[in-house]
């Protein structure tokens, strides 16, 4: 029985050199930092650092832009939604109808935005620089998760390209036979939709085949062995001081200029 799994190219940047543990850890301290306080300074430096450190991940502001937008897009939303639904004090900069911004709500849209790209980054830093068996590797060694969890969760990662390969060929498939060739939104939408529930069907016949290919071969079953150990080094160290140096960087700018706000306060 065969199982089709493809199999991501491991990254070359200097990030991946990385435990995905500490690269985790960095991108915690990160994340745990920018959640305590809602405002634009802390946000603006942690990003403008992250972006600063994308190359060590593989990865430049063009490619961000091309493969985030959908972040992009969410961060932009509630920026402006935050700024129209904000507490109207301070000076008033737009009245026009329904849409009134002042100073204050506009830099809260504005921090939220921010905040929102932030967050996100590392995580995309993470993916981008981690080989899904490293990190399976680094999560049953170094943290004793159960190996059925990890190995199911490895087995999901590698099918995500897979995935998104089928998704294209479905949709080539279909226009070839003339579906969804209809004009207007709502056969695009039906068309969309049938799509969808093809490529589910194919994903569930997929996993059950993989899931007793994987029962056949003894996954999860008693102790295993580990082909490749998973170990710390010196980049390591480096990469976890770097998250630790960047949360701090962003948290003193804020205090340093009076815009720090704990998220304790906004009640």
């Amino acid at each position: 029985m065969s199982v089709d799994i493809i199999a991501t190219p491991r990254s070359t940047a200097w990030l991946a050199r990385a435990n995905p543990l500490a690269k985790l850890a960095a991108g915690m301290a990160v994340t745990v930092v920018l959640l305590l306080s809602v405002d634009w300074v802390s946000a603006l430096v942690a990003l403008a650092l992250e972006c600063a450190l994308l190359p060590l991940a593989g990865l430049s502001i063009r490619m961000l832009a091309v493969r985030g937008w959908p972040i992009l897009v969410a961060a932009v939303t509630g920026a402006w939604g935050t700024a129209l639904l904000a507490p109207k004090t301070g000076e008033l900069l737009l009245s026009w109808g329904p849409v009134i911004m002042s100073s204050d709500s506009l830099q809260a849209g504005l921090a939220i935005g921010l905040r929102g790209v932030a967050i996100a980054l590392p995580g995309i830093m993470v993916l981008a620089s981690t080989d899904p068996t490293d990190l399976a590797d680094a999560l049953a060694q170094k943290l004793r998760l159960p190996h059925r969890f990890v190995l199911g969760a490895l087995a999901a990662m590698r099918l995500v390209g897979l995935l998104i390969a089928e998704w294209q060929t479905l949709g080539m498939a279909r226009r070839a036979r003339g579906v969804g060739a209809e004009p207007g939104l709502f056969s695009g939408l039906k068309a969309q939709l049938g799509q969808a529930m093809a490529l589910l069907v194919q994903a569930v016949r997929r996993a059950s085949r993989l899931a007793v290919t994987m029962e056949a071969k003894g996954f999860g079953a008693g102790e295993r062995s580990w082909a490749r150990e998973s170990t710390y080094s010196q980049v390591d160290a480096t990469v976890v001081a770097a998250g630790v140096l960047l949360a701090a960087a962003s948290v003193g700018a804020a205090v340093m200029l009076g815009t720090w706000n704990p998220v304790w306060r906004l009640g």
